[in-house]
């Protein structure tokens, strides 16, 4: 009976020992170290890839944001805030779903097909209001140079990014709104465009977030 009961205690305090030390090396130790050499060679990944501007922090070159206006009584949608750059549609989980407004509550695609009668129409729409926003006096945007990401939203419905292409076809909006001459905020477009990835991995991207906060700064030196 004696030597069954030492048994037991001597499995117990073996397992505790096993769990002790585990708990240590997964629970503490691993995850120090892998915060440690992320912070001394990636720190700022590590740190969620940060955008500061004016000295704060005002978002991550990860996530998009939106440029809205203020909600009008009865609105549940807000109209874009046309001085700035826009991303792509946001869509997410649902039409005018709290995601729409890349809130961080919810993200993924639309998982509508290709031939989505609902998906066909939103596309229609989001044409004809990038059409309609960006044509200014002196320069009509054709239906034929709206590009993809204009109308669609990523996978995430969170894309940080857009297109040369759809960026190109904001500047004359964007002068016509700030008082800019076009070639200024062409220059700002050039200057914000990344290429692909080692030359050629993906696409040629503008960040959304970067390029507005360069665009307020011009603003405010003009």
């Amino acid at each position: 009976m004696n030597n069954s009961v030492s048994n037991t205690a001597r499995l117990l305090w073996a397992g505790l020992r096993a769990l002790l030390v585990l708990t240590l090396v997964t629970g503490v130790i691993y995850p120090l170290a892998v915060t440690g050499i992320a912070q001394g060679i990636f720190p700022g990944k590590a740190n969620g890839s940060e955008i500061k501007a004016d000295g704060k922090v005002v978002g991550s070159s990860l996530i998009g944001q939106s440029y809205n206006l203020p909600l009008k009584k009865g609105q549940e949608t807000p109209d874009p805030d046309l001085k700035w750059f826009q991303g792509r549609p946001a869509n997410g989980l649902g039409v005018n779903s709290i995601n729409t407004q890349y809130k961080l509550i919810l993200s993924g695609a639309t998982n509508l097909s290709a031939d989505s009668k609902v998906l066909i129409q939103q596309v229609k729409d989001a044409k004809a209001a990038v059409i309609k926003d960006n044509s200014v006096p002196g320069y009509t945007v054709k239906a034929s140079e709206v590009p993809a990401d204009a109308v669609t939203s990523s996978g995430s419905g969170l894309d940080p990014d857009i297109s040369p292409a759809y960026a190109d076809l904001q500047v004359h909006r964007i002068a016509e709104k700030n008082g800019l001459s076009v070639t200024q905020v062409q220059k700002l477009v050039d200057e914000h465009a990344d290429g692909r990835t080692l030359g050629f991995i993906g696409e040629p991207t503008v960040n959304v977030l970067e390029l507005n906060i360069a665009l307020k700064s011009l603003v405010t030196k003009s």
